[in-house]
C-alpha cells in the first residue's frame, strides 16, 4: 500500500512539474499590439488569446510547441522552451491589422485604424479592474466620449433601470448589440423629470461586467446597415470567449455621505417606511456618515470544446446594494438610489461542427429585486393616522427579469462566401410591488403592501447575413442579407386592491352616483383609492400588442487603392403597425500618410415609435411643492388622445454628417470628430392637459406625440498616449465630447405650445445633450504597482422646476416665471483614484474611491423635480464613493 501510495506520488509531482506557465507579448511588424491573437498549444484543445495589449498567459505540458495565428496574418509555431515568448506576426498582404472589430462594417478584416467611421474599443477587464464603477452605465460614463447616463430618484421604474444616451440623443435613439447581434429593450418607458422622458432604452445593466472582453461603440448613425434604434450609433457588447482560465472578484464599496442638509433620522439603510416625518429627526447641516454600502462578487471560466478552438465560457454575478439617503424637501423624505439586489448568469459558446462551420450560441438571465422611496404622504386624505401616524413614505420595489438566448451557425462556402444564420430572443419582465403603502378609500381595513402588476417586451430576431471579399483593386467587400423581427408588449393589472377605489361599505366603487369614498375628517376631502406611491395596473391599463418587422440589406465597401476607401449601405424595413422605410449610408477614409487618416460619413436613418410608447397608459399621481394631482397618461390609440387631437405615431427620421481624422505617432494616437445630427418627429411627452372637462375621474392628462424636429452639432475627441520606460508603464488618455443641440421645431398645431411641449418639457431633452465632458485619465504601472488617477469636468446643465407650470399671472412676467423656474446645474469636476497590487501571480488587492473630494451638484429650491436638494444630473449626487477590490486568476 505504502509502494501504491509513494508511486501516486512520484506521478503526480511529475505531472504539475511538467505543467509550464508561458507568458509574453504579440506584436505586428511595426512594434504594435495584437489583441485577439489565438494561441493555441499544437495537438490539443487548450487554448488563449491575447488581451488589449497583446499579452497572453497559457500553461503548457513540457515539450509544448504554440500556434500563433491571427486573421490577416501568416501563423507561427514555437517551441514552448522559455517561460517567456514574444512574437512577432507579419501580415500576409503587407497591411497591418489591428483591433478587428465588429461593428461599424461587415468587412471581416475592418479595424479601428483604417475605418472610415469613428469606433471605439473599451477593454472592459481594464477598466473593471482598475475603477470602482459598479455597472456597465457607470464604466462607459466615464471612459466614452459622448456617452451619458443618470441616477434617478423619484421616478418610479426609472430609479431601478438608469437611463443612458448617446450623444445628446435619447436612449432608445442607440442600438445595442451583443456578439453583433441585436439586443431586446427594456419593457419600461422613462417618465417624469428623468432624462430620456418619455424614451424606451435597452438596459445594459442587466448584462455582467464581468461576462465582457471589450465594448465596441460606433459614433455615427447606422440606421441604414442596422436598422431602427441606430440614430445615435451603436453599442456592441463582444463576449469573453477565453479558456482554462478562471477570473474573479469580490469588491465591497460604500458612499460616504458629507452633503450638507437635512436628514430625518433612521431613513438611509432601512425598510421601514415608518421614518421621522413629524420634522423631529436629526436636522443635521453636515452629515458625515457612511450609507450604500454594495457588495459585487463576479466569476468568469472558460473551457475547450475540441482541438480546433471551441469553448464554453460562462459567467456568474451578484451584486447588493444598499439605499443612499441624500437630503430631501419635506415632501420626499426618502431622496436617493435605490437598493438592488441582483444575481446574473451568462453563457457564450462555440462549436466547430467543420473545418468551415461553426454552431454558435449566447445568452443569459438576470434578476434584480429592487427597492426605491416615493415621494412622502406627510398628512390630507392620503394618510389613515391609525396605520402611519404622522404620515409614512411609501416605497416602489420591482422585480426586473431579463432572459436572452442567441443561436445560430457560420460557414464558409467553397467559393468563399460567409454566411451566418442565427435567432436571438429576448424578454423584459418589469413586476411592481409597493409597500410601505395603503389604499386610503379602505381605511383602516386597508394592507400595507400590494402587487401592482407590471410590463413585459417580448423581442424575437432571426437573421441572415451573407459576405464575401474579392481582391479587386485593393480589395472589395459586399454583404447582404435580411432580418424578421417580431415584438410584443404587455401591460398586466395588480390586485384590486392596488387600482381600485372603494366606498364607504368596502365595495369598489362601480356607480360613481350612487356610491361614494369615505371623506377623510380632517382635510374634508375624499380619500383616494389605489396604492399609494404608485398606483397598481388596472385591467382597464391592460395591454397585450404586437408587431412584425421585414428588412432587407446591402452593405459595399471598395478599396480603391491603399489609402482610398469608400463604403456604402442600403437598408429597406417594413413595419406592419406603421409601414415602410428607405434609408442609406456614404461613408469614405483617406490615409494622408502613414500617421493621419480623414474619414467622413452622411446616411439618413429613422427609429420606429416603441409598442410602450403607443400602447402605455397609467394613471398615477404627481406630487411637487404645490400638492398633488391626478393625471391620465393616456395610449396613442385611445379616444381621449384623439379627442385632444393628437395625431398617430409615426417613425422618427433622421439625417446624419460626420468628418474626422485620426492619427498615430508612435506612442501618441488622436481622433477629432465632428457630427452633425438633424432629428424630425422626435417622439417626446407632452405637459399636462387639463382634463377635467371629460369626466375622467382625473384632473390632467398627457400624451406620446410627434411633438419636435431637433438639430444637434458636436465634437468628439479623444487623445491618448501609453510609454513603457524601462519596468514602468505610464499612459494618458482625455476623452471629450462639444455637443450643442438646438429644438428646431414644435409640432403642436393648434394647441398650446406651452402645454404640449412647453419650456419645462424642452429643458428635460436638452439636459439629455449637455454642452460637454472632458475626462482625463492618467496610469502608471510598475511590477507589482498601478495606480490610475481620473479628472471629470461635466459642463452647466440648465433644468427648469415645477414653477414653470405656475399661472403666469403669479409673476411679473412669462419671461420673469421661467427665469424663476431655471435651476442651474454649474459645472463640476470629480476626482476618480485607484491604487492596486499585486499580492501574489494570481491576487491582485485595489484600493480607491469615485469623486474623492464628495463634490455634488448646486442645490436648487423645493420646486425641484425629485424632491431632493438635486436633480438628477449627469454627475450624479451619490458623493464620494469609496471601495476595495480583491481579484484573483487562475
Amino acid at each position: 500500500m505504502k509502494k501504491i501510495y509513494l508511486l501516486f506520488l512520484f506521478l503526480t509531482t511529475t505531472f504539475l512539474f511538467a505543467q509550464k506557465s508561458i507568458t509574453g507579448v504579440v506584436k505586428d511588424q511595426n512594434g504594435g499590439s495584437l489583441p485577439g491573437v489565438n494561441i493555441i498549444e499544437k495537438g490539443t484543445n487548450k487554448g488563449v488569446s491575447t488581451d488589449i495589449d497583446g499579452k497572453y498567459k497559457i500553461t503548457v505540458g513540457d515539450g509544448a510547441t504554440l500556434v500563433f495565428s491571427y486573421i490577416g496574418y501568416s501563423s507561427i509555431e514555437k517551441a514552448a522552451t522559455a517561460s517567456v515568448i514574444n512574437i512577432t506576426l507579419k501580415s500576409e498582404g503587407g497591411e497591418v491589422l489591428q483591433d478587428i472589430v465588429i461593428v461599424g462594417s461587415r468587412n471581416s478584416k475592418r479595424t479601428v485604424v483604417n475605418s472610415a467611421v469613428p469606433i471605439d474599443i473599451i477593454n472592459v477587464k481594464d477598466i473593471t479592474t482598475q475603477s470602482g464603477k459598479m455597472e456597465i452605465n457607470e464604466l462607459l460614463q466615464y471612459v466614452a466620449p459622448s456617452f451619458n447616463a443618470n441616477k434617478q430618484s423619484g421616478s418610479d421604474g426609472s430609479d431601478h433601470v438608469d437611463p443612458a444616451s448617446l450623444r445628446g440623443l435619447g436612449p432608445d435613439q442607440t442600438l445595442v448589440l451583443i456578439n453583433g447581434k441585436r439586443r431586446h429593450q427594456s419593457s419600461l418607458i422613462n417618465l417624469f423629470g428623468t432624462r430620456g422622458r418619455g424614451n424606451t432604452g435597452t438596459d445594459l445593466n442587466a448584462i455582467p461586467a464581468s461576462s465582457i472582453k471589450r465594448i465596441e461603440i460606433l459614433r455615427d448613425g447606422a440606421a441604414a446597415q442596422y436598422g431602427s434604434d441606430a440614430i445615435a450609433g451603436v453599442v456592441n457588447i463582444v463576449l469573453n470567449d477565453n479558456v482554462d482560465e478562471f477570473t474573479g472578484s469580490v469588491t465591497y464599496g460604500a458612499y460616504n455621505t458629507n452633503a450638507k442638509g437635512d436628514f430625518p433620522a433612521g431613513t438611509a439603510n432601512t425598510d421601514d417606511n415608518r421614518l421621522d416625518l413629524n420634522g423631529n429627526g436629526n436636522s443635521i447641516g453636515n452629515n458625515q456618515s457612511f450609507d450604500g454600502g454594495s457588495v459585487k462578487v463576479g466569476a468568469n471560466y472558460g473551457v475547450a470544446i475540441g482541438d480546433k478552438g471551441g469553448f464554453a465560457n460562462f459567467t456568474t454575478e451578484y451584486i447588493n446594494k444598499n439605499k443612499t439617503l441624500r437630503p430631501g424637501f419635506d415632501f420626499r423624505k426618502g431622496f436617493g438610489e435605490a437598493a438592488i439586489q441582483g444575481f446574473n448568469l451568462f453563457a457564450n459558446m462555440m462549436i466547430p461542427v467543420s473545418d468551415k462551420t461553426e454552431f454558435y450560441a449566447f445568452g443569459g438571465r438576470n434578476f434584480r429585486d429592487t427597492d426605491a422611496y416615493a415621494f412622502t404622504r406627510n398628512d390630507g386624505a392620503r394618510v389613515v393616522e391609525s396605520i402611519y401616524p404622522g404620515g409614512y413614505s411609501p416605497r416602489i420595489t420591482s422585480n426586473i427579469l431579463d432572459n436572452s438566448l442567441a443561436v445560430g451557425f457560420r460557414t464558409t462556402t467553397t467559393g468563399g462566401w460567409k454566411l451566418d444564420f442565427s435567432n436571438t430572443n429576448g424578454k423584459n419582465l418589469f413586476h411592481y410591488y409597493v409597500k410601505g403603502t395603503l389604499n386610503a378609500s379602505l381605511e383602516n381595513a386597508s394592507p400595507t403592501d400590494f402587487d401592482a402588476g407590471g410590463h413585459s417586451l417580448t423581442q424575437n430576431t432571426t437573421n441572415l447575413d451573407i459576405s464575401k471579399n474579392y481582391d479587386i483593386l485593393e480589395g472589395f467587400n459586399v454583404a447582404f442579407g435580411s432580418e424578421y423581427r417580431t415584438e410584443k408588449f404587455t401591460i398586466f393589472a395588480g390586485e384590486e386592491g392596488s387600482y381600485a377605489t372603494y366606498d364607504t361599505n368596502g365595495k369598489v366603487i362601480t356607480d360613481p352616483i350612487t356610491q361614494s369614498a369615505p371623506i377623510d375628517a380632517i382635510s374634508g376631502d375624499p380619500r383616494p383609492g389605489g396604492s399609494q406611491g404608485f398606483p397598481g395596473y388596472s385591467p382597464a391599463n391592460a395591454v397585450d400588442k404586437t408587431r412584425s418587422n421585414v428588412s432587407l440589406y446591402s452593405d459595399l465597401e471598395l478599396d480603391v487603392t491603399k489609402a482610398f476607401l469608400v463604403s456604402g449601405a442600403v437598408r429597406y424595413e417594413h413595419y406592419s403597425d406603421f409601414g415602410s422605410t428607405l434609408n442609406g449610408k456614404l461613408a469614405a477614409r483617406l490615409k494622408v500618410n502613414n500617421n493621419i487618416n480623414l474619414r467622413g460619413s452622411v446616411s439618413t436613418g429613422f427609429r420606429a415609435p416603441s409598442l410602450a410608447q403607443v400602447y402605455y397608459n397609467l394613471r398615477f399621481t404627481n406630487f411637487n411643492a404645490g400638492g398633488a394631482s391626478e393625471v391620465l397618461l393616456s395610449p396613442n390609440s385611445s379616444p381621449v388622445t384623439k379627442a385632444f387631437g393628437i395625431n398617430k405615431l409615426n417613425e422618427e427620421r433622421a439625417l446624419n454628417a460626420s468628418l474626422g481624422f485620426t492619427a498615430n505617432f508612435g506612442d501618441f494616437t488622436a481622433t477629432v470628430d465632428g457630427y452633425y445630427i438633424k432629428v424630425k418627429d422626435r417622439i417626446v411627452l407632452t405637459g399636462y392637459f387639463d382634463a377635467t372637462a371629460f369626466n375622467l375621474g382625473v384632473d390632467k392628462a398627457q400624451f406620446f406625440v410627434n411633438g419636435a424636429d431637433t438639430k444637434t452639432n458636436g465634437l468628439d475627441l479623444v487623445f491618448a498616449w501609453k510609454k513603457k520606460i524601462g519596468a514602468q508603464t505610464l499612459g494618458a488618455t482625455l476623452v471629450g465630447n462639444i455637443n450643442d443641440m438646438k429644438i428646431a421645431k414644435v409640432k403642436n398645431g393648434s394647441l398650446d405650445e406651452q402645454i404640449f411641449f412647453g419650456e419645462r418639457e424642452k429643458a428635460f431633452l436638452l439636459a439629455s445633450a449637455p454642452a460637454s465632458k472632458f475626462g482625463l485619465n492618467l496610469s502608471y504601472e510598475r511590477n507589482k504597482l498601478n495606480a490610475g488617477l481620473a479628472f471629470t469636468r461635466f459642463s452647466e446643465v440648465k433644468l427648469l422646476d415645477y414653477q414653470a407650470t405656475e399661472p403666469t399671472a403669479d409673476y411679473a412676467s412669462f419671461d420673469d416665471k421661467i427665469q424663476k423656474a431655471t435651476d442651474l446645474y454649474t459645472a463640476k469636476i470629480t476626482t476618480d483614484l485607484t491604487v492596486g497590487y499585486k499580492l501574489s501571480k494570481t491576487t491582485k488587492l485595489s484600493l480607491g474611491a469615485n469623486n474623492l473630494f464628495n463634490i455634488y451638484p448646486d442645490q436648487q429650491d423645493d420646486w425641484v423635480e425629485g424632491g431632493g436638494y438635486w436633480d438628477a444630473v449627469q454627475m450624479g449626487f451619490g458623493g464620494a464613493y469609496y471601495y476595495a477590490r480583491l481579484g484573483f486568476n487562475f
